[in-house]
């Protein structure tokens, strides 16, 4: 073997060892990304937190109508009509894709997998094994306010 096969053999291999684990972890649940999840400060918020969405912004004028939504810091949230709104976690709880709101169905689903939630949060179709997490949301005038 000489040195320019070397070189090459080294550079591949280098590139192999760098690429193939980001795409095997491009499938995994990433806890972190989870906004009610304290364990870890690197992600999320601290629990006990607000977040505040003014719905006379135009950035949160899709909230104003009903089946509306906005996905802000993981949670989405969703104006289900007669001024009521939901906020969960947009990770999903099978392998951490962001879940969208179906407006026609009333409905969350995952993209990835094909798991469908409630506006509760609970598990319409799987493979999800569990609930997404719910956050309680108040609004005062314009103001949306999540707690965490």
């Amino acid at each position: 073997m000489n040195r320019r096969d070397l070189v090459q053999k080294v550079v591949l291999g280098s590139a192999v060892l760098i690429l193939v684990p980001s795409v095997l972890k491009s499938c995994t649940k990433d806890t972190t990304t989870d906004p009610g999840n304290n364990t870890n400060n690197t992600g999320g918020n601290p629990q006990g937190t607000k977040i505040n969405l003014d719905l006379s912004l135009a950035d949160n004028s899709s909230l104003n109508t009903s089946g509306g939504s906005k996905i802000v810091q993981n949670i989405i949230v969703v104006n289900t009509g007669s001024s009521n709104f939901v906020a969960l976690s947009s990770v999903c709880t099978h392998q951490g894709c962001t879940v969208g709101y179906d407006s026609p169905s009333g409905n969350i689903k995952c993209p990835c997998h094909g798991s469908v939630f409630a506006t509760t949060g609970s598990v319409i179709t799987g493979p999800a094994p569990t609930a997404l997490q719910s956050y309680p949301v108040s609004k005062t005038g314009n103001i949306l306010t999540i707690s965490l």
